[in-house]
């Protein structure tokens, strides 16, 4: 009998190796005493997750007669590095002290001492695309981002959703027995599942992280953010006005890397941070914007000259560089009135120190692997920015981004009003454009542009003092962000799997950068020979040495007014550059080479065609008005009945460009009233319904520049009422943010009626959310109360009814008026 248990045993013991074919069989470590606890094996894991070991012990009738035998504990390879990946955010190539700026980053040094500096690498132009090649290695069009999420349209290349078939190296590195954890910006959950109804599958701990600490949009204020815990809204900023998201995550980082040191000290580790710096808004500590004053008093022409000498004798740009010429669109510094020098002057020094401080916070992380003694095999990837330097300040800056991406341009006389706060939670400041051109020294154009290396060449410092001994040196071979993900992998050991939970996977596009580790291969050509470019109808394409770049015909700093724009087609006209003899696309040599760019523009086809690029599309941000799936898609009416924070826009319904009407039906207590009904966006851009000291009030906030209210004389009396705020738009006017009348009634009675002649056309504050019963993030009014402002009493019911809209479908993909 206990002979024919055990020979069932070993059957039951062969059935899974057979049915899972040959991968299952080729066990490629296994280290410690088989069946151990402490046993752990590295499987063969091109099919993810690997399929359960075998039971190795026997099993007769009583456990007396048997051997027990644990499965072993998945593993990456022996002696396996942790890895710390970094990317920082609208860091332009000339922009930290590593390649030649004037901003001291001496986290980024220390990186690139500690192992190698890499001049020709490159990102996409923008960030949510450059993210998503990132963690995938695959091009950005081949996971849904050929632009960002809120510009997501219904095509499959840019649809802002990474399919199953591209899994992350987070979740093939997890699925390989590593721990992983993302802290900061996630700008690729589409924005429509950007709510706590989910679906959580392209969250981060759907795609590989187990924890993740950060926010999900583009941007958000580092002072009050829409952060996350997992899938958690958390609100660390309420009473605590010393918080800021900088500082934030490198403490939750370093607290869960010794955590890991403390309770798992043999599992190596992956940790993406990304922060939000240097993306507007710019919002640094004041100690670290005080060093920076009187640093750029000579002015943004004078900064260039500087850097390309900082350059040249760095070795970070070839000898036979030449400084791109300065464009006709954007003004000389001297060209500047006092007044206008004093306000950019402090707007550049604010966002000196933004990166200062985004830097030192990085230099924390990096000094706790140090104290933990694990620097040594751990494998540091910074790279310094997802695109080139943002050029979406204008060209006189601005306190407030939000208004720069609905085409308002506040005089500077009303900037210089605010200059005493820049930087901090009373603006959302970015940067006047002539700065950004100074920070992509040598180059020309700036993000936003994919065919001009201004918008898509970024630094990068790779350290791993245990492999790289080369330390200090540079490498100069052209690569991609879509090469991160084999270089993890090549440097870990693990292969890159056929499947992934069951879904097989589309072959990952990046080469290994690994070869270039060594110092016998510092000069040794390229292994990336073609890569394409495209963002926005503008396009490039690099082969072997030559680039073939389409020119921009529109400035990216005029992105919110763009009309008329040519063909994407046709309409472009093109530039060739040999880069051995022309590195920063100076001069274009297109009509000496016309063989050459034709063969160029053909390739360039054939890989937008592989990669998904088409339908090339040069509309941008048009784009935010597009409809998209999600909670609200094809609802004209909308009913809460519960309080409820941190509904995303693409989750809420949308008051813009269009008549609605709000109803709120509320029991007010003995003792009065007081809170919101509903709000979405902030104090740069929303609106509010509440009751102020019991009287209701319906509040517009345009961009922190003007307040329109609506309220009523009396406050509301104890018992049950109907408040109602009803727009009307104009009968003629601009298709965008066309202006109308509002009217405020209470138990059917009118108490306050006005026309407001705009309204919003765009977008109101992306990082502040669809609120009932609250207030999160930052009020549209600061005089009338401060967060969370929880209504007191009961809202049983609050409806959003949307009318008639001023966009149409096909006046959504032109521009404002």
């Amino acid at each position: 009998m206990r002979k024919t248990l055990r020979a069932l045993a070993g059957l039951a013991l062969v059935l899974p190796v057979w049915l899972s074919g040959s991968e299952a069989s080729q066990a490629q470590q296994i280290r410690g005493t088989p069946g151990s606890p402490e046993a752990v094996e590295f499987p063969d894991s091109r099919v993810l997750p690997t399929p359960p070991a075998p039971f190795t012990g026997e099993i007769g009738l009583s456990a007396q007669d048997s051997t027990p035998a644990w499965p072993p504990t998945v593993a990456p390879p022996e002696d396996a590095p942790n890895i710390l990946l970094i990317l920082t955010d609208d860091v332009g190539f000339s922009a930290p002290s590593t390649f030649g700026g004037v901003i001291p980053t001496p986290a980024l040094d220390r990186i690139a001492q500690d192992g190698l500096r890499y001049t020709m690498f490159h990102t996409t132009a923008l960030c949510s695309p450059t993210r998503a090649a990132l963690l995938t290695g695959r091009n950005h069009h081949s996971v849904g981002f050929g632009v960002i999420a809120e510009q997501s349209t219904g095509f499959p290349g840019y649809n802002s959703m990474i399919e199953r078939d591209t899994a992350t190296i987070a979740e093939i590195l997890r699925l390989n027995g590593y721990a992983t954890a993302w802290f900061g910006k996630n700008h690729n959950v589409p924005s429509w599942e950007a709510s706590a109804a989910g679906p959580f599958t392209r969250w981060p701990i759907g795609m590989g992280f187990d924890h993740f600490y950060g926010f999900v949009g583009g941007d958000t204020s580092q002072w009050q953010p829409n952060v996350f815990r997992n899938t958690t809204a958390i609100y660390p900023y309420v009473d605590n006005p010393d918080y800021n998201l900088t500082t934030a995550m490198a403490d939750e980082a370093i607290d869960w890397i010794r955590m890991l040191g403390d309770l798992a000290p043999d599992r190596p580790w992956f940790i993406h941070y990304a922060p939000g710096g240097t993306h507007a808004p710019h919002h640094p500590r004041p100690q670290f914007v005080e060093p920076f004053e009187g640093r750029f008093d000579m002015g943004w022409n004078e900064l260039r000259e500087q850097i390309f000498a900082n350059q040249r004798e760095l070795g970070v740009i070839p000898a036979n560089a030449q400084l791109a010429p300065w464009p006709d669109s954007l003004p000389e510094w001297d060209s500047l009135s006092d007044d206008e020098r004093r306000l950019v002057i402090r707007q550049v020094e604010v966002y000196a120190g933004y990166l200062s401080y985004t830097d030192h916070e990085i230099g924390r992380v990096i000094q706790a692997v140090e104290d933990l003694g694990q620097l040594d095999n751990t494998l540091i990837i910074y790279i310094s920015g997802d695109n080139g330097s943002s050029a979406e300040g204008t060209l006189h800056g601005t306190p407030n981004e939000v208004a720069a991406f609905n085409a308002v341009d506040p005089p500077v006389a009303e900037q210089l009003q605010l200059l005493d706060v820049w930087g901090t939670d009373r603006t959302y400041p970015h940067m006047a454009v002539g700065w950004t051109w100074a920070f992509d020294t040598p180059f020309r154009w700036t993000k936003q542009v994919a065919s001009h290396f201004g918008g898509i060449r970024n630094g990068m410092a790779i350290s791993w003092p245990r492999r790289i001994t080369d330390r200090g040196g540079s490498r100069t071979q052209f690569h991609h962000v879509i090469d991160i993900v084999p270089t993890i992998l090549d440097a870990v050991g693990i292969p890159q799997p056929d499947s992934v939970n069951g879904v097989a996977q589309r072959p990952i596009e990046g080469v290994s950068m690994t070869y270039t580790f060594d110092a016998a291969n510092a000069d040794a050509p390229s292994r990336r020979h073609t890569q394409y470019f495209e963002m926005f109808g503008n396009r490039a394409i690099y082969h072997d040495g030559w680039i073939a770049s389409t020119t921009p015909p529109v400035p990216p700093w005029q992105f919110a007014q763009t009309g008329n724009l040519p063909d994407v087609v046709d309409g472009y006209t093109w530039e060739l550059y040999n880069l051995a003899d022309d590195p920063t696309q100076f001069r274009s040599v297109a009509d000496d080479h016309p063989d050459r760019l034709r063969m160029m523009q053909d390739l360039f086809l054939m890989e937008a065609t592989r990669y998904q690029v088409l339908p090339l599309d040069n509309q941008g941000i048009q784009r935010l008005l597009t409809p998209r799936p999600g909670p609200a898609a094809g609802r004209t009416t909308f009913t809460f009945e519960h309080p409820i924070s941190g509904i995303p826009h693409d989750a809420a319904p949308s008051v813009l460009n269009r008549a609605y009407t709000i109803t709120a039906e509320v029991d007010v207590p003995e003792e009065g009233g007081s809170g919101m009904l509903v709000t979405q966006g902030g104090r740069f851009g929303g609106y509010g319904f509440y009751l102020h000291q019991g009287r209701p009030t319906f509040t517009w906030n345009l961009f922190n520049l003007q307040r329109v209210q609506w309220q009523g004389s009396d406050a509301l009396s104890a018992g049950s009422h109907t408040l109602v705020f009803e727009w009307t738009p104009d009968a003629d006017g601009a298709r965008f943010g066309r202006g109308g009348t509002g009217t405020l009634t209470v138990d059917g009675q009118q108490v306050a009626q006005q026309s407001m002649p705009h309204s919003v056309p765009m977008t109101l504050q992306w990082d502040e959310t669809f609120d009932i019963g609250m207030d999160t993030g930052t009020p549209v009014d600061d005089d009338d109360y401060q967060v969370p402002f929880d209504l007191t009493g009961t809202l049983n019911r609050l409806t959003v009814e949307l009318g008639a809209s001023t966009v149409t479908t096909a006046a959504a993909q032109q521009p404002p008026q």
